[in-house]
This record gives C-alpha cells, structure tokens and sequence, in this order.
C-alpha cells in the first residue's frame, strides 16, 4: 500500500505538518496522520506542500481548438452571438478522431495545472451532416478515452438540445450536430451508463443544455431519464449567461431563467447552474439557499463579455460555486479564481472583496471553497485530503519565485494572485502520478497527436 508523507497539507480541518498518507490499490485514500514524521521511515517524501486537486466542473473540451482563433474585430459589434456563429462553423469540420485529439491535449494541460477531474458538457453528439454515427454515443466513448488515456477524473455530462430559443423554437442549421429527442437521449444515457459502471474514475451525469434548448416537459422528462439509471447524478444546465438570455426567457414565462428554475426545477445540491451571471437580488439568495453549485467560469465570461455574477450576496448568503475552463481561453484553476475575485474589484471599487472573514486569506478561501463546490458538482469523491476521498493531490512548486519562503495559506495567496508561473510541482489522480515536475507523462504524445489535428482543421 503506497505511503506518502508531506511536509505540510491542506486538510478539511486546515493545514498540518509531516502527514502521513495511505492510498490503496484502488486509489482511495485510506489513512491521514498529522506529525508522524517518526513512523513513517517507509514513505516517499514529498517535495511541497500539498493540497486537495481542484475540480474544472464545465468543460467544451471541442472548444480547446478554437482558443485565439475569434480575436478579430468583426463589421459589426461583436458579442456572445457573433462568437457562437463562428464557432458552428468551425465545428463543422471536427471528426471523432479531432475530438478525441483536441480533448487529450486539453486533459493534459488541465492536469499540468492542477486540475484533478473536469465536467464534460458534451454536446457534439452527430456528425457534421447531423446525422447520429453508427454508434451513438461515439463522441461521448472518445471524451472517455481521452480522459482514460490521460488520467484524469470524468463527470460525463451529455447535453440535451432539442431546441432554437424559447418555447420549443426549431434549432438553426448550425446546432444540427447536437440536436436529439428524449428517445434518443435515453438510449445514450443507458448505453452510457451500462459502460460507465463500477469506474472509480468516471461517472455520468445529464445537462439539459439551458432553458432556450430544453421545453419545460423535456427537462422533466430529463431528469426523470437519469434518476431511473442513478439518482444522485449530476445534473448541469446552463442559465442567464447573457442579458437577451433573461431577456428572452422573460417574455416567454414572465420570470428570469434563474428564478423560473428555481420555481420549477426543484434546484438541490445534485445540481449545477453554470454561469448565473445575471440573476437580480432575490434569485441570488433563494440560489444560494438552494444548496445547488454556481458553475463560474471567469476566463470565458470575461473572453465573450458576459457580465459579472453577483457574487458578494450570493458568497454572504452562504452560497456554493465551482469553477469551469468553458471554451478554454484559460487552463489554470488559479487564474480562474483571480479573475473572479479581480472582476469583484473592478465592479465594487475596493479590493479583497470576497474576503468574507475578516484577516483569513483570500486564496485560501476561494481555493477550498472550489474544491468543494467542484466535488459536489461533480458528485466525485474527490475535494480533500481525507480518509475515503480518492487521492487526486497537487504537489506545490515552493521553488517557483512567487511561492518562495510562503507557508500554509500563504501559498494559496501567491499561487492566485502572485506572479506564479509554475505554481504545481505534482499532480495524483486516483493514486497514479499523472504529472512529475510540471511534465504529464503524455506531454509530448498528445502535443504532437494535436498539432497535426489542428494543421488539418485550419488548412
């Protein structure tokens, strides 16, 4: 039975020194012992401190690929809506081999940056005609192996899209590859979940898109789907990303998207409201009271301009969040959350906003509070270093500058909001080193599978 010991550890009750940890064969944590530096003369000693791996609960992995490529201004203003055009058009070209490519490449820099797990909100069902593969769920089996391959843990979240806008509009040309009926998307989930079973790695779950793609009697109808196979799956839906979004859902039903979830939806911990950006005070407090988890997604709000979430009533009424790569304009848990604390300053005016105890460290509290609200989301063991918690650990660098001489929270703090250029030294996943001195063993591998992914894509 493998045994580590750590100088120093973020435990659920806060940091320790010389931690002993067992992992057992199947890579769950057995064992966790503060000041056993004596006892444990058998240990591999790590070289940092340590601290829970951190969950990417919202993952487009596809979306990997088009990171820098809409960076042009275009004849008219551009928004949420240009860029989503744009990117229709590129999927149009991606084959299971490319999604495939692109996830590998994606999982492996997430795992270099100390992400341990990530929600996959896979929607790219059919092929570019629209038409269902030969298999059915052949894309989601290629988001599986490249999460296999590289080590990572996998919520599967196949998405639900049926629809072009409220009230069941019909689906433009451009959303054919994602479109399917409830029949259809049973049949996946089953299929699904008959090869997901029993993998300590992996779980599935369900997305109804949001609120524009589902009709009230489909998301039910959703949910119903997944409870028949596992009741305590993850659920994830997209709402109130953009202000024509509550705009919209406003002339539907007369209520904003996030309320009219809240008034219909049943909203508990199983679920994920990815995004909530524009939620008015009463949403806000009943969301957070909800117990469900905010899915933010900081880098992709801020790259498509869509507003800034409510954060300090949501966090001062006790309310959960995780946060999610999305379109991947960023891989990096740390600068998710700098960019989340950062927009609360540039909107409030002062800074240390989310700070909510007076003296405790910012990092610190932003950090565990994500790890949290991504194991819920994610409904994984994962979140913590902790006995029955699987071992998914990032080793920090203390040798990189801006982590030099910090200790405890202190890390945290340099980590997020210092100039940290290679915060992570190691990262375990399931009690399997992925990552060894800033370098996943696939590193070159995937790097190479990729590059001639994307000199064939942008030819």
């Amino acid at each position: 039975m493998p045994i580590y010991l750590a100088p120093s550890a973020l435990l659920p009750a806060g940091w320790a020194d010389d931690v002993l940890i067992e992992v057992d064969g199947g890579g769950f944590i057995v064992k966790v012992v503060a000041n056993a530096a004596a006892t444990a003369k058998s240990a591999e000693r790590l070289d940092g401190a340590l601290i829970p791996g951190v969950a990417n609960l919202h993952s487009h992995a596809f979306q990997r690929a088009l990171a820098g490529l809409t960076q042009k201004a275009g004849p008219q203003s551009d928004s949420f809506w240009s860029w989503r055009e744009l990117m229709y058009r590129f999927l149009e070209r991606l084959d299971p081999d490319d999604i495939e490519a692109i996830a590998g490449q994606l999982y492996v820099e997430m795992l270099e940056a100390g992400y341990t797990a990530v929600g996959e909100f896979h929607y790219l069902h059919h092929d570019p005609s629209g038409k269902p593969y030969a298999n059915p769920v052949e894309t989601a089996e290629r988001i599986r192996a490249a999460a296999t391959d590289t080590g990572i843990g996998l919520t599967l979240l196949p998405v639900f899209y049926a629809h072009g806008n409220f009230g069941g509009l019909a689906p433009t040309s451009g959303q054919r590859r994602f479109v399917c009926d409830i029949a259809q998307f049973s049949r996946m989930l089953e299929t699904l979940s008959a090869s997901l079973h029993d993998n300590p790695m992996q779980r599935l779950g369900a997305a109804p898109h949001s609120l524009r793609a589902v009709t009230p009697e489909e998301l039910s109808q959703i949910v119903d789907c997944i409870d028949r196979l596992d009741a305590t799956a993850a659920l994830h839906i997209h709402a109130a990303e953009q202000q024509k979004e509550v705009d919209d859902c406003l002339a539907w039903s007369r209520l904003r998207p996030v309320q009219w979830l809240l008034d219909h939806a049943g909203l508990d911990e199983r679920w994920c409201v990815v995004h909530a950006t524009h939620m008015d005070e009463e949403e806000t407090i009943a969301l957070a009271r909800s117990a469900s988890v905010a899915g933010l997604c900081p880098t992709t709000e801020g790259d498509l301009g869509d507003g800034l979430f409510n954060a300090t009533q949501f966090l001062s009424s006790n309310g959960r969040f995780g946060i999610g790569g999305d379109s991947h304009a960023g891989v990096d848990p740390f600068l998710e959350l700098r960019l989340f604390e950062y927009g609360q300053r540039l909107k409030h005016e002062r800074r240390n906003v989310l700070g909510l105890a007076p003296g405790a460290s910012l990092g610190g509290s932003l950090y565990r509070a994500a790890c949290a609200g991504g194991a819920q989301a994610l409904a994984q063991p994962t979140g913590a270093i902790a006995a029955g918690r699987r071992a998914d650990f990032v080793v920090l660098n203390v040798d990189d500058p801006a982590l030099v001489e910090q200790a405890r929270d202190g890390l945290l703090d340099a980590a997020i909001f210092g100039p940290a250029r290679s915060p992570v030294r190691h990262v375990m996943v399931g009690g399997v080193w992925q990552v060894r001195d800033g370098r996943h063993r696939l590193r070159e591998q995937m790097g190479a599978r990729y590059r001639g992914t994307l000199k064939r894509l942008l030819a």
